[in-house]
């Protein structure tokens, strides 16, 4: 166990490419457990949660492809839409450019950016360029912001923005 530099004691037990992380405060050492995708599992002790929303992505400009719903992992706090290579390529989107990302532990790496990329939830359609990257869709700011979608932290969800059920409103000015 280490003490992190966020206040949180950290475990972690290696279990060949799957393992157990744990994190806990210091105040509660019995924390709860969640099972993340390939095994993997997080313990935390406060009301917070993944948040994962079936979207529909598709390519615009190929009308022969079918779209694809997938579960989006959503995160307030990245900007863009990311998503697998295997994804960029079951969906011939074409790279635009290369983009430099700073990851979480702040290392610089150098992306391919794709698009455009119709996403759809529910009633509301965006179109965005995506950072091919990682081994799941995540759904940043900027698409939500697009579609006008709340994150609703209860129910581990998002859904169109109850002020305006009936067509995504923005600010403009």
């Amino acid at each position: 166990m280490r003490d992190g530099k966020d206040g949180l004691f950290y475990e972690q037990k290696s279990a060949g490419r799957s393992g157990e992380h744990y994190c806990s405060t210091r105040k509660n050492p019995f924390p709860e457990r969640h099972t993340l995708t390939h095994g993997l599992q997080i313990r935390y002790n406060f009301a917070m949660g993944l948040v994962i929303a079936d979207i529909q992505l598709k390519n615009p400009r190929e009308d022969g492809i079918s779209p694809m719903t997938v579960q989006a992992l959503v995160d307030t706090g990245a900007v863009h839409l990311c998503i697998p290579q295997h994804t960029q390529i079951q969906l011939k989107l074409e790279e635009i450019d290369k983009k430099e990302v700073i990851l979480a532990s702040g290392d610089k790496i150098l992306v391919p950016y794709v698009g455009p990329i119709e996403i759809r939830f529910k009633n509301r359609i965006g179109f965005a360029g995506a950072l091919v990257m990682g081994d799941q869709v995540l759904l940043g700011a900027i698409p939500m912001e697009d579609m006008d979608l709340v994150v609703i932290p209860r129910l581990r969800t998002i859904d169109v923005n109850p002020e305006s059920p009936n067509i995504a409103s923005s600010i403009a000015k």
